[in-house]
């Protein structure tokens, strides 16, 4: 079974950064549902007003688990910021990573 990324993106006036970092800090205190591999919170070097927020599920079951208990903490994430992000859903078909003992 593939993983899932989860891309929430959505664009942050440059007043409310501050709520935005907080609020993905706070969520990095946990506790993080299951199947929740990594999230990363990513702004835009072109245009510094968007940011994304890319998350790995295990797969689409811990995905639509999540889904199914209530509103996406990266969607509150972004509301706390006041912004309305987009959402899109992808299957990780193949990934690259180097060896362990690369130096």
């Amino acid at each position: 079974m593939n993983q899932i990324v989860t891309v929430l993106e959505a664009c942050v006036a440059a007043e409310r950064v501050a709520d935005l970092q907080a609020a993905y800090a706070e969520a990095g205190a946990g506790p993080f549902p299951p199947g929740f591999i990594r999230s990363t919170l990513l702004q835009l070097k072109a245009d510094a007003t968007q940011w994304r927020i890319e998350t790995i599920w295990q797969s689409h079951d811990a995905l639509a688990a999540m889904r199914g208990a209530g509103k996406p903490r990266g969607v509150q994430i972004f509301e706390a910021a006041g912004a309305n992000p987009s959402v899109a859903i992808y299957e990780a078909i193949a990934s690259l990573e180097p060896p362990t003992d690369a130096a």
